[in-house]
């Protein structure tokens, strides 16, 4: 038996979209050459096979496919359909790799041009999974607990009216901080410290560093700067019973309402979710690609031997990072 029969890649596309829908069939095609199974859930494969003139044999998960038997989740689109697929798969230990047919994609392993390249890669198992941490939310009213979910980017909690704040109490570890009205508030993971929290004025943080981010959005407050808390604390935002009802979004993807009085409470995930790698480079090289950010002028390392202690420190984190 080779060593790519019977392996299964779930594939998923923003197929809502030509190029992601395009880029599906290119991606299935070079898999099933390749000896790997492409599989694709019910609704992706049939947006898929329309209009498709030359298809291959995609397998169907939960029908002919249980999610146990994937080997990793291949994602075309933006960092949307690699929050859309962390939900399908959060129950497994299946890692996604993403290949950035959006915008800035931070999420994306790689772009469109290299689809060839990270099928490759996947044929050859040459990729490396890292885990992300994710956050866990429970919300509480009038002492019962009434909604649980999880996030991978953020939480946040916003308000339901766009004419009335919200007015909340945060606390971090059982302690109360402060007291103020806002639009809402951001409670964030590093993977999503360059999401909805970066927009709203928080730090960027790296990866590796395990760690809470809470960021108010437009508060009314004297105190009003973002927090980084231990991955060990439990952050609580308290909506005044008084005051006016709000909105949970998850990862920007799943919403719930909140009552006066709601009590939201989120801590570390025991489960974080996996990311395939076939690019580990320095998280600052991503952050200057992503954002474009002006570099000109950089002369970095000023003797030989800073520049081998640099390039020392690189290729042992490199290194570390062992293959699949």
């Amino acid at each position: 038996m080779s060593i790519t029969e019977n392996r299964k890649i779930l594939v998923f596309a923003h197929t809502g979209r030509k190029e992601a829908r395009d880029a599906a069939r290119q991606a299935c095609k070079q898999l099933h050459r390749a000896g790997l199974v492409p599989v694709m859930n019910r609704s992706d494969l049939e947006a898929l096979t329309e209009n498709w003139d030359d298809p291959v044999p995609v397998q169907v998960v939960h029908e002919s496919v249980a999610l146990i038997d994937i080997e990793l989740g291949m994602v075309l689109g933006g960092d949307g359909s690699i929050l859309r697929a962390a939900e399908m798969v959060r129950h497994t230990s299946i890692p996604l790799i993403g290949v950035n047919l959006g915008h800035v994609g931070f999420l994306a392993e790689s772009e469109e041009s290299d689809l060839q390249e990270t099928v490759n890669r996947i044929v050859k198992s040459e990729y490396a999974v890292e885990e992300r941490m994710a956050i866990d939310i429970e919300v509480w009213h009038e002492e019962k607990r009434v909604h649980t979910d999880w996030a991978l980017n953020e939480v946040s909690v916003e308000k339901g009216n766009r004419e009335k704040m919200i007015e909340v109490i945060i606390e971090v570890d059982r302690k109360p901080i402060s007291t103020f009205g806002c639009d809402g508030v951001v409670i964030g993971t590093p993977t999503g410290s360059t999401a909805y929290a970066f927009s709203g004025g928080g730090p960027v943080v790296w990866p590796e560093v395990e760690a809470i981010l809470l960021v108010p959005l437009s508060a009314h407050a004297l105190f009003a700067r973002p927090l980084v808390a231990s991955p060990s604390s439990m952050i609580a935002v308290e909506m005044m019973a008084h005051g006016a009802s709000g909105v949970l979004w998850c990862d920007g993807r799943r919403m719930n309402d909140l009552l006066p009085g709601s009590r939201i409470e989120v801590r570390k995930s025991e489960k974080p979710v996996l990311l395939a790698r076939i690019h580990p480079a320095p998280f600052s090289e991503r952050l200057v690609r992503k954002f474009a950010l002006p570099i000109r002028g950089w002369r970095g390392p000023t003797s030989e031997k800073e520049r081998e202690v640099c390039d020392a420190t690189i290729g042992e984190k490199n290194s570390s990072q062992d293959p699949h």
